[in-house]
């Protein structure tokens, strides 16, 4: 997968696609706020997540307190946002869902 840093408008258009990430204020990461109904969910979206990022060898920055974690996505090798970013991300929003 691509890990050329996208455009601004490449960006603006891809997060168009995808349900509530926002661009950091910084214009080099996404990010956006997961909340369930326990800690429990949350701990297996975690868990679900962290296979798919393996898979993918791009892994998330993100925390955890009680129901809400906290996502933020950058490829740090491409000093912006890719397209594994919002890879990962349409995977966590699937995830989020079950």
């Amino acid at each position: 997968m691509a890990s050329e840093k996208l455009s601004p408008t490449e960006i603006a258009e891809r997060l168009q696609e995808v349900d509530g990430w926002v661009l950091s204020d910084d214009d080099v990461a996404i990010r956006k706020t997961f909340k369930f109904g326990n800690f429990a969910e949350a701990f297996a979206f975690m868990t679900e997540c962290a296979i798919h990022a393996e898979k993918l060898d791009h892994h998330p920055e993100w925390s955890n307190v009680y129901r809400t974690v906290e996502v933020t996505l950058t490829t740090h090798s491409a000093k912006g946002v890719t397209e594994l970013d919002f890879a990962l991300a349409t995977r966590m929003d699937k995830a989020a869902r079950h």
